[in-house]
This record gives C-alpha cells, structure tokens and sequence, in this order.
C-alpha cells in the first residue's frame, strides 16, 4: 500500500479545493438568511482539514504517477469525494426537520457528482435555496471531472497530470494531445465548459427565470445532469422559450468538449462539422426527437405542433442522459419512453459531459460488424477499421468489445439483483439502465412523476454502485479488483 501514498497526497490536494465549492451554498445561505451558513462553514473546515492533513502529512511523497496510480486516484475520488459531498446534506436537512440517513444522502451526492440526476428528495421547493444550489452544483463540478479541473488549476501536484487526465476523460480514445501540455488542455476544455455555462445562464435569465433559477438550472443543463430545484422538474416553468434554450445547450452539451477547443484553437470550423461522431450524436438526438415526435402524432397523442415541442425536448433530454421532463411521458405509447432509455446510452459523444456506452464505440462496432460480413464473402479483403480518416487500432476494437461485454453483464448483473429484492422487472431494470448511463429517470415507479426514495437500503446501495460504474466507464473501476493492479 506504501506504493499509493503518493495518490493519497494528491487526493488531499482535492479535497481541499473541493472543499472552496463548499462556500458557493454557503454564500446563498448568507444571501438569503436560510439558517445554514455554520453547516457549509464546519463542512468546508472539516473537508479542508482531512485534506490538508493527507496533503501536508504525505508531503514527501512526491513522484510521477503511473497509469495504474491514475485508475486509483481516479476511482478513489468519485467513490470517497461524495463522502464528504454528503456531510452537509445530511446536517442542513437534519436542522431543517428533514432528516435523512447515511444511505439516501449518499446516493444523493453520488447523483450530483456523477450527473446522474436521480434522487430521492421530495418536496423540493420547500427546501433552503442553498440546499438545492449545492445538489445543482455538484452536478456542475462532476460535469466535466473535478480531476480534469485539478489538473487545470493545481500545477503544484507535482504528479504526472497526463495520467490522471486519460484515467478521468471518457471514451476509447485518450491518447491523442489537444496541446503539447496537458495542464493547457485541461485549461482549455474547462474555458469551453464555463462559456458554455455563463451563455446557458444568461439565456435562462432572459428567457424569464429568475437569477439564482437559472443558474441551478444551467448547473443541471451544462453537465447534463437533470437535478431540479422543483418537484416538477421543468413543467414549473411551462415555457416552450426556456425548452428550446435547454435543447440547444444539451445538444452541444452532449458533442465532444474537444472538438470546440480545436475550433476555437485553429479559427475555424470545418473539421469540427466532418468529425463523424459529432454527425452520429446529432442525428442520434435530434433523430430521436423526430421519431418520438412522429409516434406522438401518429398515436393521436398530441397535434404536430405539441408533438414536435415535446418529443423533441424529452428524446433529447433523455438522449443527452440530462433527465429533465415536462410533462409524465410515461402516459405515451410504451414505445416512446423504452426508446428515449435506450437511446440515453449510445448518443452522447466522447469528451462531454453525458456518460453510456458513447457514439464513438457505436460507430467502431457499427465498422467492425461490416467488416466481419465482408469478410464472410470476401476472406482475404483487407479492410481496416476507420473513424474518418484516422485507422482505428486493433487494440482500440478490441478495449471496445470488453467495454460492451462488461456493459451487458453489469447492466444484466444489477438488474436481476434488484428483481431478487421484489422490484418489478420494468422498475429494476429501468434504474439500473438509467444509473449506468447516468440519465437519473427510468421507467415504471421512477419514471418522470416518481423518484427513488421508495427503495430500500440495499435497492439505493445497489443503484449508487451501478452510478459509479457508470461514470467510471467500469473497465477502470473492476481492474482494481484483479490481483495483476496491485502486483509491483
């Protein structure tokens, strides 16, 4: 264990920063006299502290992290740093008269950070703004990875940055460099992430929200994360202006953050419209809408105008793994609401905020299945594997295919597991799927108009570890479980 102190080291180095964000609650709880201000100040030392100590006690343990130190971190982080994300959960809903266990305050912190989106709340308009601005912001800080965010702003790690960066970013493919520096991509893409957030804000703002709305909101829409400050997720505005500005941000929300610095990089944006999984996850969300919209139609469900309006905004917000609703689509015809799940998994981009099996791994496995028919007729034909113009590496092929093997058997795996604790196969399954792919609402009882607070100890436990695979992609998660991780 002697070999990971150094990853304790820089873990202290992140709790520490993500101990700052404690202040952001802690400036509306001020702001807006809620009664909590000592909860996110003894929150923030306590975060601080523990920080501190690991930072400062293992200080001499400096030295370059190697990839399976950067899996560690990587794991250790999004498993512990909800720790300390439950603390002042569970003391401002105590001081408020709205107690809540370990348990539940938990899932509900891994929900934010992992911008899943599920929770198991009720009565969120009632709660203490600064509540809710702290669910809302988790969701903002785990959007594009607290780790990449570090290697941005905190140089003084003294750690091999590169390692940390491949292990947190998502997708197949990590190894190609935006800059010759890692700390300027991460710089870069985080730059992308905040204009992309203050333009959400001010289009909210001026759409009709209020201030401290729409900034909540654009927490929940920047990261697709989906968490509301209402019960009713979006419907409390009944706006087709606020759908339409949330529609634009989860749809470039949803494309590949590093596509958009490469643009902005080189000055301009051919490359950025012929990149094939950018094309794949447009067609796929915007794709989507147009066929719930035409099912919603067909079925008498709705006229043309209020089908296009609402299947679009649910296929993407579903698609984009966001997980706000306006309406219970769970009362359409059960085709609509089982494709929005499934299309949650495959249409998200590499490098963005949403999480699933991703386009890019679609489009490879899409190329190898025509490649293996061609071979049925063709044995000899030398037919490689492309992405564009690139050559997509055997091993990549091969990373993807254990990716989906994995995918299928946890998904299959957990889900059963929940019908063996009597949930109905609709409910056990949807939440698994919906944990996995971070997208927060599923079918059956947490659907839309539901939630998961009815589940039990072991069904929550069950759903915060399926969260947690999911945003770790599981590949990086279960090879701590092998012996060959902790040989020398």
């Amino acid at each position: 264990m002697s070999d990971f102190l150094p990853v304790l080291r820089v873990f202290g180095a992140l709790l520490t920063f993500f101990s700052l964000g404690m202040f952001v609650p802690w400036f509306f709880s001020w702001a807006h006299d809620d009664g909590l201000r000592h909860v996110w100040a003894v929150s923030a030392g306590v975060c601080a502290a523990c920080g501190g100590a690991l930072w400062g006690g293992l200080y001499r343990f400096k030295r370059e992290l190697q990839p399976r130190h950067g899996i560690f971190l990587v794991s250790f982080t999004w498993v512990l740093l909800p720790l300390f994300a439950t603390l002042p959960l569970m003391w401002s809903l105590r001081d408020v008269g709205r107690s809540i266990d370990f348990t539940h305050a938990y899932f509900e912190a891994v929900s934010g950070l992992t911008t899943t989106g599920a929770t198991v709340l009720t009565q969120l308009d009632s709660l203490p703004v600064s509540i809710n601005v702290w669910r809302t912001f988790l969701q903002w800080l785990g959007g594009m990875g607290i780790l990449v965010l570090a290697v941005a702003i905190l140089p003084l790690l003294g750690v091999g940055g590169s390692q940390l960066f491949k292990a947190e970013v998502a997708g197949p493919i990590k190894d190609s460099k935006l800059t010759p520096r890692v700390k300027e991509t991460a710089k870069g893409l985080w730059g992308i992430y905040a204009s992309f957030s203050v333009a959400c804000f001010l289009a909210y703002w001026a759409g009709g929200m209020s201030a401290i709305e729409a900034m909540m909101h654009m927490f929940a829409t920047v990261s697709l994360g989906g968490l509301s400050s209402h019960d009713t997720s979006f419907a409390h505005f009944a706006s087709p202006a606020l759908e339409l500005v949330a529609v634009v941000f989860m749809l470039a929300a949803s494309c590949n953050f590093a596509l958009y610095f490469i643009a902005m990089r080189k000055g301009h944006w051919g490359g950025f419209w012929r990149d094939p999984e950018l094309r794949g996850t447009l067609i796929a969300l915007i794709g989507g809408g147009l066929i719930v919209a035409a099912v919603l139609w067909a079925k008498n469900v709705y006229g043309v105008v209020d089908a296009l309006r609402y299947g679009i905004f649910h296929a993407i917000s579903l698609g984009s793994t966001t997980g706000f609703a306006t309406v219970d689509y769970l009362a359409w015809p059960a085709f609509a609401p089982l494709f929005m799940l499934l299309l949650s998994g495959v249409a998200t981009s590499a490098g963005s905020a949403g999480c699933g099996i991703k386009m890019v791994r679609v489009l490879i496995l899409v190329k190898q299945a025509r490649r293996e028919m061609t071979r049925l007729v063709h044995p000899r034909a030398v037919q490689p594997v492309t992405l564009g113009s690139m050559v997509v590496d055997h091993r990549v092929i091969f990373s993807v295919l254990a990716f989906m093997l994995v995918y299928g058997v946890t998904t299959i795996s957990l889900s059963m597991l929940l019908v063996l604790t009597d949930l109905d196969p609709v409910t056990a399954f949807s939440a698994v799927l919906a944990s996995v792919n971070c997208t927060g609402p599923g079918l059956g009882s947490v659907g839309p108009s539901g939630n998961y607070s009815h589940f039990t100890e072991f069904q929550v436990w069950v759903c915060t570890f399926a969260m947690v695979l999911g945003r770790l992609e599981m590949l990086s998660f279960i090879a701590l479980l092998t012996p060959s991780f902790w040989r020398k």
